[in-house]
């Protein structure tokens, strides 16, 4: 016979257990719910993140039309229908035009609207997303997160239920460990409600990057850090947190959580293993953050004042009333994990072969006889045969590398000029020797995909992916669909910016 102690170990043993399997089958927001500290906003473009959620995740819009359409899970619980935005954005582009929240509070992410740094389209506003800028899979499932390029920023000034004042509040968010730079600010969480710098401690959100202007962590970054506005904090300390890892994580999962006079930071690998506490503590000496003055708006992927020069990659995230247990953030951590996050593709269509010499033919009724080609530095089309000179057809001769800043595309070095590759900057295609910086690796990475006019090999830029190689008065751009510069021009836009991949002339 058991003694009373080993009774009620047993029953506890039991219950927990029972605990677990519930939790097994919960989405992060019940696992906060049962924690006592509710989600009041749940954001993700690749899961429902409740068991029973089965409403829209996101919308997006495409360009032939402008016709929009809600994806929704697979099943209640479950992964973004990838297949449903593949078909409806068939043959155009497509740009996440709202991530919906699915706390049930209205929480919604929209394009964020002009603020103190004023934003990069014409009338104020940031740029919106590529719907196909971030494949990934969730358990063998396709799915897409956000890419943020310099300039696209999502906000909410009229949120409800967020944490306000000295309010304790908590949120997470998986992102892209790799995909960072040192702009303000990609950030996700609360900020001021009318897009201006209101002061110390009118923010608490999730920022991830390697700046290094108000404070960083060990060796070179990138970091998770705390923007409470007028600061990145990495710990009590205003500049350095040697306990504040550089990451290098493909999927990295972020914890932050504030409430009075307390604050921390939590951090792992989001495909495998627990979370690490980088800090907990009270909050930052400086004057203005305790107590904290937090407004309530959300953003993603910029600043409070509407900053806009950071880039980064988000899939999901929420954001809680309360300050969770690290119990429930380990458990929402493992969650994470079950859901297997992994890297998808990121080209489709004609394989190109590295080491390879390719030529790119214009598509655009008319101007066919004409190749991608260089004068000098200037990337442009000309007409080149068989009878051309050799000296043209090196101009019009591409060799396939792996991609400088990612090897799942590529990056074109020039036949003629080796060394130099095509890149972009300012959205103008140049050929450029390699400088071995961050950013032209970066700016000269491309990703090849079915041609969007239905034929052909189209080219998107990596790091600005609702942008492609186009023709435009016989110079060449990254271009965007309906943009704002002359080149952006829909007008036989899914044309120009197909191309026919041929054996190189040289």
């Amino acid at each position: 016979m058991l003694s009373k102690p080993s009774v009620e170990r047993a029953s506890a043993l039991a219950l927990g257990l029972a605990a677990l399997s519930s939790l097994a089958s919960a989405g992060p927001c019940d696992i906060y719910a049962s924690g006592d500290t509710p989600c009041v906003a749940a954001h993700s473009t690749t899961r429902a993140l409740y068991s029973s959620y089965s409403g829209a995740l996101y919308q997006v819009k495409r360009g032939s039309d402008s016709t929009t359409k809600d994806i929704s899970p697979l099943s209640a619980g479950g992964v973004a229908n990838a297949a449903s935005q593949d078909t409806f954005c068939a043959n155009t582009t497509c740009l996440i035009t709202i991530i919906y929240d699915q706390s049930g509070q209205g929480n919604h992410l929209t394009q964020a609207p002009p603020g103190g740094f004023s934003g990069p389209e014409a009338n104020g506003y940031d740029n919106l997303a590529s719907a196909i800028g971030a494949p990934v899979t969730l358990n063998g499932q396709k799915a897409y997160g956000v890419f943020v390029s310099p300039g696209t920023g999502y906000r909410n000034n009229e949120a409800n239920a967020i944490a306000t004042g000295d309010e304790a509040e908590g949120m997470y968010a998986v992102l892209d460990g790799t995909h960072y730079n040192d702009g303000c600010c990609f950030d996700y969480g609360n900020a001021e409600t009318n897009s201006l710098d209101t002061g110390n401690g009118h923010m608490e959100a999730i920022y991830f990057g390697d700046n290094t202007v108000w404070g960083y962590g060990a060796g070179d970054g990138p970091w998770f850090m705390a923007d409470l506005e007028n600061g990145l904090f990495s710990g009590s300390s205003s500049t350095y947190n040697s306990g504040d890892p550089s990451i290098s994580y493909r999927f990295f999962t972020t914890a932050l959580k504030g409430g009075a006079n307390k604050w921390a930071l939590r951090g792992a690998n989001a495909a495998s293993g627990s979370l690490s506490t980088y800090y907990s503590g009270a909050r930052p000496s400086a004057s203005g953050y305790n107590p904290m003055s937090k407004e309530g708006a959300i953003i993603l992927g910029i600043g409070g004042d509407n900053s806009v020069g950071a880039q980064g990659t988000f899939y999901e995230g929420v954001m809680t009333s309360g300050y969770p247990s690290d119990a429930t953030e380990n458990a929402v951590q493992a969650n994470i994990v079950a859901a297997k996050y992994a890297t998808s593709s990121l080209t489709s269509g004609d394989a190109l072969t590295v080491g390879s010499s390719i030529s790119l033919q214009v598509t655009t009724s008319g101007y066919t006889t004409r190749y991608l080609a260089h004068t000098d530095t200037a990337v442009n089309t000309q007409v080149v045969t068989s009878s051309s000179s050799t000296a043209l057809k090196q101009q019009a001769s591409w060799t396939v590398r792996s991609g400088l800043a990612n090897s799942a595309c590529y990056s074109f070095e020039s036949v003629d000029t080796p060394g130099s590759y095509i890149r972009h900057n300012n959205f103008v295609l140049l050929l450029n020797a390699n400088d071995a910086t961050k950013q032209f690796k970066e700016d000269a990475t491309f990703c090849p995909q079915s041609g969007i006019s239905g034929s052909g090999s189209s080219i998107r830029s990596w790091n600005y992916p609702t942008r492609y190689f186009r023709h435009y008065t016989n110079s060449l751009y990254i271009a965007s669909n309906g943009g704002v510069h002359d080149f952006d021009s829909a007008t036989s836009f899914n044309a120009d910016v197909s191309w026919v991949v041929q054996t190189g002339f040289a």
